[in-house]
């Protein structure tokens, strides 16, 4: 039996101790045809369009069909990166849009540009920042199985004047997000400017995006751009796969990709490669799609494959199997991305952790008191099962068959299972729910600890769990 003052930010006590060629050049077809279509979204609301910039596949939008149905070439469609997304449209595999300007990045918030509906989002040197909501979803879209391509460019490229270069909304991104903040990627944006370098691609035959369906890539161009660390420690997956003449390992990479939760990321330093040097009226451009000098158009094709799922069937168009809780085991030493009462997050040695370290340990102070926390996640659509696990410990002051302390575990504010001071025993024992009733919603999950104003009650929850399959 455990009793405790009310208990303060164990979060914070952790941290201190943790210290010009017009024609499209066709790429190599795919040997194989696949019946699995990639459904991509290219970014237009963060400004790609200003200055000189022309970062997109079409003028119409969100459909570039409607511009031309049956694109042949570049010209087909007008943009300064038409030939990447004519290319793709070309195979006959890709549904592609691309969200306008004036509009909100979202995953899980419903409308037919919703993140939810597309295997893949890119991000073509975005020049306005991102708002919470947005980073967020961008996040969450890659955690539970999404593509994440983002390109970006050199330091001090900031086109529409607003203080925001792409280099900073990167690393704003990777390190303010709302959903892991402790470098997720494993990769950050050097802030520099290397200009007139051809980096070579590193020897790796078994790589599917240096040697994918769209041909192999041998190296890019850099005509104004910058590079990135990687830091294998943060995350163990990432790669980098070009890298200027003299660089390797965690330095001087142009091109590195990773994966994070059930999705994939790529990060490219420099937007002249996939500039096709043709666009709107007015806008100063550059052919580094097909600039002899790299193999820009397969390494930016094959990576969109291999974003999109490969055609595996991954991304969120079908079904990952994927745990979708952030900060499931409380590990961090704080509640984040669980939005929680004060000081729940707790190593307090009487009442141990299930597993590791930490562990959340709701009320417990023989006082009226309510202690909750809770989560939102996107369970995909494409999946056929989804279910909340957790472990729990239940120790009470209370004696009898009275519930006088309760616990509560809702869903989107139903109650999915209740527990009591009837339920104590020793140890842990694991509780899980079925939620594939949810399957394609964003759901809340939320533990809600209620205490009477006399003999405590603890209920302790460690190595939570969201899994689809």
């Amino acid at each position: 039996m455990s009793v405790r003052i009310r208990h303060g930010a164990p979060g914070i006590l952790a941290a201190l101790l943790l210290a010009f060629t017009p024609a499209l050049v066709a790429p190599a077809t795919p040997a194989t045809a696949a019946t699995t279509v990639h459904r991509v979204l290219f970014d237009n609301s963060k400004a790609e369009t200003a200055g000189n910039a022309d970062w997109i596949i079409s003028t119409s939008q969100p459909d570039p069909l409607n511009q031309n149905a049956s694109p042949t070439t570049e010209t087909s469609w007008t943009g300064a990166i038409s030939a990447w997304g004519v290319a793709l449209q070309r195979t006959g595999r890709y549904s592609l849009k691309t969200l306008p300007s004036g509009s909100t990045i979202s995953y899980g918030g419903g409308g037919s540009l919703d993140l939810a509906n597309f295997d893949e989002f890119v991000m073509p040197e975005p020049n306005s920042p991102l708002s919470a909501a947005e980073k967020t979803a961008i996040m969450k879209f890659v955690q539970n199985g999404g593509g994440f391509f983002l390109v970006v460019d050199h330091t001090v490229s900031d086109r529409n004047n607003d203080g925001w270069d792409s280099v900073r909304i990167a690393n704003d991104l990777f390190s303010n997000n709302g959903v892991d903040n402790t470098d997720p990627f494993g990769i950050s944006v050097d802030v520099n400017n290397i200009a007139n370098e051809n980096p070579k691609a590193i020897s790796d035959a078994t790589d599917p995006v240096l040697h994918g369906p769209f041909g192999t890539v041998t190296g890019s161009i850099i005509r104004n751009g910058s590079t990135q660390t990687l830091h294998p420690a943060d995350n163990p997956s990432v790669k980098g796969l070009v890298y200027r003449v003299g660089y390797s390992g965690n330095t001087g990479a142009e091109f590195s990709v990773a994966s994070f939760g059930s999705g994939r990321v790529a990060v490219w330093g420099d937007s002249s490669p996939v500039d096709d040097g043709t666009g709107q009226s007015g806008n100063t451009l550059y052919n580094g799609w097909n600039d002899p000098a790299g193999t820009d158009a397969a390494l930016a094709l094959n990576a969109t494959e291999w974003l999109a799922g490969g055609g595996s069937g991954g991304g969120t168009g079908g079904c990952t199997a994927a745990q979708l809780l952030g900060n499931p085991g409380f590990e961090t030493g704080s509640a984040a991305p669980w939005t929680a009462s004060t000081g729940v997050v707790s190593n307090s040695t009487s009442e141990p952790p299930h597993g590791g370290s930490w562990d959340t340990w709701l009320d417990g102070y023989g006082s009226a008191t309510t202690d909750s926390i809770s989560q939102s996640v996107t369970i995909p659509a494409g999946c056929a099962s989804a279910t909340l696990s957790y472990w729990l410990h239940i120790d009470t002051a209370e004696t009898g068959s009275t519930a006088y302390d309760k616990l509560t575990v809702t869903v989107n504010g139903t109650t999915v299972a209740s527990w009591s001071n009837v339920n104590a025993a020793a140890g842990y024992t694991q509780r899980s729910v079925n939620l594939s009733g949810y399957l394609g919603q964003t759901v809340t999950v939320k533990f809600t600890g209620t205490e009477d104003s006399t003999l405590q009650t603890s209920f302790v929850l460690d190595d939570t769990a969201l899994t689809v399959s």
